[in-house]
């Protein structure tokens, strides 16, 4: 279960949002909905310790990500805007790198597939450098495909997708959360996604 208990956002000389709790555990959903600048990105990245609250704390198991930073990272996959991908390499080097980062060993097979299954594996050996900004984010979801990882926290999943590749998508975070998964993202679409509990937090700007 991970655990959110009174935590408060500072940024420069601005209070985003204060007092926030929730909780969830395998099979749910938490969207994080609010306007640009309401502090979205800076929750996602605070879940994930990347950045420090001003108040509270984010607990993993019932305990601090804080000092148990090793066992929650392990758990732990987050997509945040950048795509995390390196320019001279190709989309499944850039697959296969990321996994061996995460502890992971990932085959040039299975790498294969998760590009196919969000419909880029025609770029496969193609260096990075030279994908749309599109074709970069697909790059980045493929690793979706081949995640652990129990948790995930995912900024603006859906941006720059097509129809078809949302569905895609949308299905593959369903049978993530279908296997006992949790997720926590932010979207600006409104993507059914099946859960077996939905929560929202609703932030203002």
């Amino acid at each position: 279960m991970l655990k959110a208990q009174g935590l408060a956002c500072v940024r420069g000389d601005r209070l985003l949002f204060k007092d926030l709790s929730f909780a969830i555990d395998a099979g749910s959903l938490l969207y994080v909905l609010g306007e640009n600048g309401s502090g979205k990105s800076s929750l996602l990245r605070m879940l994930c310790g990347l950045l420090l609250p001003e108040q509270g704390e984010v607990l993993w198991a019932d305990k601090p990500i804080k000092a148990n930073a090793e066992q929650y990272l392990a758990n732990l996959k987050y997509l945040g805007h950048l795509n995390g991908l390196k320019d001279d390499l190709s989309a499944l080097e850039n697959l296969q790198m990321g996994a061996r980062l995460s502890g992971q060993e990932v085959t040039e097979a299975s790498a294969l597939a998760a590009l196919n299954a969000i419909g880029i594996a025609r770029c496969a050996h193609l260096p990075a450098r030279v994908l749309s900004q599109g074709q970069k984010r697909r790059v980045a979801l493929a690793a979706l495909w081949l995640s652990a990882s129990p948790l995930w926290i995912l900024d603006e999943p859906f941006a720059a997708l097509d129809v078809q590749a949302t569905e895609v998508l949308a299905a593959r975070i369903g049978e993530h959360l279908a296997g006992g998964g949790m997720a926590i993202i932010t979207s600006h679409q409104d993507v059914p996604i099946k859960a077996k509990s939905t929560f929202t937090v609703s932030l203002s700007a």
